[in-house]
């Protein structure tokens, strides 16, 4: 049998994995486990998106659409882009994609070669610098700061960008923090990286999922970015696999020529489905679904902080807090161990997002109903006396 290639030595490791491997087993066991770590809604898709995917496949509308995904639906985003997200968009700019990954797969294959570096915060999500790794480029995380609200800075680009760093990949809202970049402070990035000739890959899939201030999109300060972003999250399609990208109009061809030699074309009756999200009917459920995260949010923030997790920076996105563990242990990942198993409460320890404040710090996810959130405090409260 022929030995494996070497990236798949270097695919960078999800420990959480293992976690909800041993969640899993102990729920077997009947055992109930509150899962504090799973970065999926628990709401699925509106009715509407049910219901058109349906008539598109009694229709018989399931065979491949064009590579750049179906003319209505890259119509209905960038209408969005413009109508909900402040940003002029030309559906010509929009590229639809099996999920944000494939979305994130093609940005590195299109713009990292062999060698180039990537700069992103610590703390990330971890598969993305899997994606540049997957293009033959590396990763260079860049610890970041309470006072940056864990994101980056133009001071770390000035400070950071080498011979060999081609460009920066960066979230607002982020996974894992739920912290945004400040309009101000996002411009001054963007003009530092564009001064040295390097490209902005903007992760935008939790920015419908913000709570405090203006919803809008990057592209509102620079057209020439790069933009990622998923129906997985605000819309509540995780399973299937649909997102797009915005890219600069001399990147639509060669983005199209990948996406039809890599994936031909995202799911089309995903797509069809999709199409139906932007109806007022179905905004309107979302709309109510990311207040029910909103609430989530304020409720789970001063619990936290009542037990002795500190969170240092408020998320204003997503659906994540970002807690600081270090009063009850100096090892996440132990402390997260113990929580499964002294408190039946599920949460990912801070190793899987980059080592700067692994130690210290958890992911606590409030993708779980109020009343779940309330009775895994009352456990976290009992178990850590």
């Amino acid at each position: 049998m022929r030995v494996l290639a070497a990236r798949t030595a270097d695919t960078v490791t999800f420990h959480a994995v293992e976690l909800f491997k041993q969640a899993t087993a102990l729920q077997r066991r009947g055992i109930d486990i509150i899962s504090l770590g799973v970065g999926e809604p628990d709401f699925t898709a509106a009715p509407q998106v049910i219901q058109a995917m349906q008539l598109a496949a009694q229709s018989g509308k399931s065979g491949y659409s064009p590579p750049a995904g179906l003319p209505e639906l890259r119509e209905a985003i960038a209408e969005f882009y413009t109508k909900q997200l402040g940003a002029k968009v030309d559906p010509h700019r929009v590229i639809v994609t099996s999920g944000a990954s494939g979305a994130l797969l093609l940005a590195a294959m299109a713009l990292v070669n062999p060698g180039d570096e990537v700069l992103m915060p610590d703390p990330c999500y971890p598969p993305n610098r899997n994606f540049v790794g997957a293009a033959g480029g590396t990763t260079k995380l860049i610890p970041t700061t309470i006072a940056n609200r864990f994101q980056l800075s133009d001071t770390d680009i000035e400070q950071h960008w080498g011979p060999a760093t081609r460009g920066v990949l960066i979230a607002s809202p982020s996974n894992p923090t739920g912290t945004s970049i400040p309009r101000e402070a996002l411009a001054r990035l963007i003009k530092q990286v564009h001064a040295r000739n390097g490209f902005v890959m903007m992760d935008e899939i939790y920015l419908s999922l913000s709570y405090d201030g203006v919803r809008q999109s990057a592209l509102a300060l620079d057209d020439n970015l790069i933009i990622l972003n998923s129906f997985s999250k605000y819309f509540n399609m995780t399973g299937w696999r649909l997102g797009w990208m915005i890219v600069p109009t001399h990147m639509v061809e060669p983005i199209e020529k990948m996406a039809a030699s890599l994936a031909i074309c995202a799911p089309t009756l995903a797509q069809h489905g999709a199409i139906a999200c932007f109806d007022p009917e179905a905004l309107a459920i979302f709309e109510q679904r990311r207040e029910a995260f909103r609430q989530r949010r304020d409720y789970l923030v001063p619990a936290l902080k009542a037990l002795n997790i500190d969170v240092p920076v408020t998320p204003d996105g997503a659906f994540y807090v970002y807690g600081d563990i270090s009063a009850h242990s100096p090892d996440s990942s132990a402390f997260s161990a113990a929580l499964l198993n002294g408190a039946r409460v599920a949460a990912v320890a801070g190793l899987d997002f980059g080592p700067a404040h692994a130690a210290n710090t958890m992911r606590f996810a409030y993708t779980t109903g109020l009343e779940r959130l309330q009775e895994a405090i009352h456990r976290l409260k009992v178990f850590l006396g």
